[in-house]
């Protein structure tokens, strides 16, 4: 291929001295390289009778069908280059770190970047970042996505927590203690489901029944006593302090939310995003 892009550069440009200037070589290296074309094709490619080279028959034939497709090569570049630009910066989120976190927080990042078009999808399956789809997502769990960069934002562990006029004068000292009262789970998610199946409550055990919803309207239901929930206690901490809910349980310190990332298919609006997120969670830490 270089030997076929240095005698592609020679016709263009008439000279091996042209065509070294074209490709930062030496015209030597140019002179080289179309020799050893020659050499493969077993064919001369340039006439070297007169005081300057000039291209026979064949080489004119080659030097057509190469120039006419890196100039079809070249464009198609281009066309997916300004294609890919042109595409909004997708970064798939918890509905709760959507709602609690991150979209209170993109004006900062609009005002550095208003050039950047972002998509804000707030979706709880576990999606990957790939080429041409999912820029960035932002996850919790403890970092370890295999085949993906996962850098973390925020530190915190899962809380089950309720409203104190839900649990009453109840004595709680395990998962049974609540197995006859009302629980609510994110749409999409297993949390609750997983931690009380953890914690000796099979499934569908609760005598309350499990309440599907939306990540955002968790929160609002458990402090309106509509059921037990299972969260990340760093969205549940104020409501902790006022007294709106009460902790029963708290899960092991060694998780967070990460932002991650496909190190194969980073778009420079990816690493724009995931650089500022970066620098405001640690700023907020």
């Amino acid at each position: 291929m270089s030997a076929l892009r240095a005698f592609a550069a020679f016709a263009e440009k008439g000279s091996v001295q042209a065509a070294g200037a074209g490709l930062n070589v030496s015209h030597a290296a140019i002179s080289q390289q179309i020799r050893n074309l020659e050499a493969h094709l077993g064919v001369p490619l340039l006439d070297r009778a007169g005081r300057s080279a000039v291209l026979t028959v064949e080489g004119r034939r080659l030097a057509d069908a190469l120039l006419d497709g890196f100039t079809t090569i070249a464009e198609r570049v281009e066309e997916l280059s300004m294609q890919e630009g042109g595409r909004p910066l997708h970064v798939a989120t918890t509905p709760q770190f959507a709602s609690n976190w991150l979209v209170h927080r993109l004006p900062a990042f609009r005002a550095k970047h208003p050039e950047i078009d972002i998509m804000i999808d707030p979706n709880p399956a576990l999606t990957d970042p790939r080429p041409g789809g999912i820029d960035l997502c932002i996850r919790y769990g403890d970092g370890n996505w295999p085949g993906l960069e996962a850098q973390e934002l925020v530190h915190t562990p899962i809380a089950v927590v309720a409203a104190p006029e839900l649990i009453g004068d109840r004595k709680v000292e395990s998962a049974l203690d609540l197995a006859d009262l009302p629980w609510l789970q994110e749409l999409g998610t297993s949390e609750a489901s997983l931690w009380l199946e953890e914690n000796g409550v099979a499934e569908g055990a609760t005598k309350g029944g499990m309440i599907h919803l939306p990540g955002n309207l968790l929160q609002h239901a458990a402090r309106n006593a509509q059921g037990v929930a299972v969260s990340t206690r760093i969205w549940v901490e104020d409501d902790l302090a006022a007294g709106r809910l009460v902790q029963l349980f708290e899960g092991a310190f060694e998780k967070g939310y990460h932002v991650v990332s496909n190190p194969a298919a980073l778009r420079p609006a990816a690493k724009a995003f995931r650089a500022w997120v970066l620098r405001q969670a640690r700023s907020e830490r």
